[in-house]
Parts: C-alpha cells; sequence; structure tokens
C-alpha cells in the first residue's frame, strides 16, 4: 500500500496500522474487506428502516455495520453504529435518526476514500 492510500485511508477514519494487524500484515486481503465494504447494501437498508421505522431491520443493519466497521478499523464509524444499535434497541428512534447526522457524512469520507483507489 502506497503512501497516499494509506494517508486517505487514514484521514477517512480507518486506522490502517490496526486493520493489517487484524489481517495478519496481509495489504491484499485488506484491499479485498475494503472493496467489499463498498458493495455491502447494509446502509441503504438502514436509511430505509429508519425511514420506515422498522426496528428489527434498523438494528440488524446498523449492528451489522457496526461489526464490518469495527472489522475493518474504523473507530469513529463502529463509535458512532454502537451507539445508535443501543438507542434503536432501546425504542429511542429520535436519537438513533440524529446519529445519521454524523454517521452520513462519516460514511461517505470511508466510502469515498475506499473507491477513490478502486477506481484506479
Amino acid at each position: 500500500m502506497d503512501e497516499r492510500r494509506r494517508n486517505r485511508l487514514q484521514e477517512a477514519g480507518v486506522d490502517v496500522d490496526d486493520a493489517l494487524e487484524r489481517m495478519m500484515g496481509s495489504e491484499a486481503l485488506l484491499e479485498r474487506l475494503l472493496g467489499k465494504f463498498l458493495e455491502d447494501e447494509n446502509y441503504q437498508k438502514l436509511c430505509t428502516a429508519l425511514d420506515e421505522k422498522r426496528q428489527e431491520d434498523a438494528v440488524a443493519a446498523s449492528h451489522t455495520l457496526k461489526g464490518v466497521c469495527g472489522n475493518l478499523s474504523m473507530p469513529a464509524l463502529f463509535s458512532l453504529f454502537t451507539r445508535q444499535v443501543e438507542a434503536l434497541r432501546a425504542g429511542d428512534w429520535t436519537a438513533a435518526a440524529a446519529l445519521m447526522e454524523e454517521i452520513r457524512p462519516a460514511y461517505a469520507r470511508a466510502r469515498e476514500a475506499i473507491s477513490d483507489y478502486e477506481q484506479g
């Protein structure tokens, strides 16, 4: 992984060193999993479930995203999704929806940084 790529991911909230440690140093595995992050449909599922106030689906999507972000060493997103899952489980739709104001830009930054590389 070149320095530009590493810095771009770091700036977008990916703790590259921690992620590589989780991947036993395999940059290829990290890149493959980051690519899968771009393909994951749970963010859209979460947005739809929140709009339609479907608690079970919202919890499932947010919890999945929490796990993905944890495994990919995205601590800010992991923390936001953790808080959102807790709010959803408590039935606090207002708090869960309000967290999207923080989640949305952080998620977009991560996707943009990852896709910069994917596009060449």
